[in-house]
């Protein structure tokens, strides 16, 4: 991780009002932000444009894109509570713009010549491509720099360490998240490389993921996607139209503790390593053993649909639909958000590549860790014999911005 200079950043007047889109002042401090009708005619409309404002952040139920930028933030040694606030608000402004389709503040080409352009240019003239920003907030930030150690969320307890575990501090944790999707590669990569920017000197980049090809769906309108290893994945995933199971096992409620995370949801993220040349060695029955579905369809074992019942006693004790199944779990049911990745080779030749999860939840505790005790160990889960956890991070995405607010403005209340 490169070290942050140590300085206070300023916004700008040019800047200022390139964020409002040239409308009205902002109050950095009181966390101000602008409103919908200080973003000026977005490029494009409709299908391609997710609303930015709401009850919940966009991009936790919303339908899954095919790509994926997440990266997480350390904040500099020195940066204040102030300044915090500050870069939440700067943050929420740029996604409100970058999401209707348009250049951070005064733009890529048509600012002051003689100073840096606001935004970096790559995403001129594209489409938004269903681009939506999704912002949390890590364990490390409740650690007393900010004045935030008594507002703690109990559900951001630390993960545990579990069996088989290879985790790399230098791909794990930091104080921030940010998740960008979008259906184009190019826009979810403009959207992280300007908050960085606007980060600087507050907050550096400490590690990041690019995603492709989704796996899981998020609505019934979408089919199940396949994983690298070539097996259709989350297909008992929960679903965004049934409100009933989201306000159950995914939002924050009233009453759950910290009252600034009503609305919000909890995230894991884990850098899943897939040995692919192992399992590409791995006869068909064997994989479909491991897995408790067929390779084809996707049904259960024993089954021919793939949205049929999921017999249990079917399936082999140590196969992984059945380990990670509710009612092996208490019940526990987390929705799913995950991509594959691929990042080259090794120093062996051997592919980099695997399933970067993600996973929302209304209390990683009872839900998550539930679930992956049930899952890890070389004597549960067969398919651990082909999988290595590298990276992870646990985050507290708090609820959705209104017009005047900015990211977890109720946090600092």
């Amino acid at each position: 991780m490169s070290e942050v200079p140590a300085r206070t950043p300023r916004l700008s007047r040019r800047r200022l009002f390139g964020l409002l889109g040239g409308t009205g002042a902002l109050g950095a401090a009181a966390g101000v932000v602008a409103t919908r009708s200080m973003v000026d005619d977005p490029v494009t409309s409709g299908g391609d444009v997710v609303e930015f404002f709401g009850d919940h952040q966009a991009g936790i139920v919303t339908p899954a894109q095919d790509r994926l930028h997440f990266a997480t933030f350390d904040l500099s040694p020195v940066a204040k509570r102030d300044q915090l606030i500050e870069l939440l608000t700067e943050w929420t402004n740029a996604s409100l713009r970058m999401t209707a389709g348009q250049d951070v503040g005064s733009g890529s080409v048509t600012g002051d010549p003689g100073a840096p352009p606001d935004d970096t240019g790559e995403a001129l003239g594209l489409s938004p491509a269903r681009l939506t920003i999704t912002v949390g907030f890590g364990t490390t930030l409740f650690d007393g720099r900010f004045g935030l150690a008594d507002r703690r969320p109990e559900q951001l307890a630390d993960l545990p360490t579990f069996a088989g575990d290879a985790l790399r501090s230098e791909i794990s944790g930091g104080d921030l998240c940010v998740q960008a999707c979008s259906n184009d590669p190019q826009v979810a990569v403009h959207a992280i490389r300007n908050l960085a920017r606007i980060a600087r000197g507050t907050a550096s980049v400490r590690w990041s993921q690019l995603g492709f090809g989704r796996t899981s769906s998020t609505t019934t309108a979408q089919q199940t996607p396949r994983n690298m290893m070539g097996f259709k994945d989350g297909t008992a995933n929960l679903k965004a139209e049934d409100t009933d199971l989201m306000a159950e096992h995914v939002w924050a409620q009233p009453g759950d503790g910290q009252d600034w995370m009503t609305g919000g949801s909890y995230l894991v993220a884990r850098r899943i390593r897939m040995l692919i040349e192992p399992w590409d060695s791995t006869p068909l029955t064997e994989q479909e053993r491991v897995i408790g579905r067929t390779k084809g369809t996707g049904a259960p074992i024993g089954k021919s649909a793939e949205f049929d019942t999921t017999d249990l006693g079917r399936l082999d004790p140590n196969s992984h639909v059945r380990l990670a199944h509710p009612d092996n779990n208490a019940g526990a049911r987390i929705l799913r958000r995950g991509y594959s990745f691929t990042d080259g080779t090794d120093d062996l030749g051997r592919l980099d590549a695997g399933l970067f999860f993600l996973a929302y939840q209304r209390d990683p505790r009872t839900q998550f860790v539930t679930i992956q005790n049930s899952l890890a160990g070389n004597n549960n889960d067969a398919l651990n014999e082909y999988l290595q956890h590298v990276g992870s991070g646990l985050f507290a995405c708090p609820p959705g911005v209104k017009a005047g607010e900015h990211w977890g403005q109720a946090l600092f209340g």
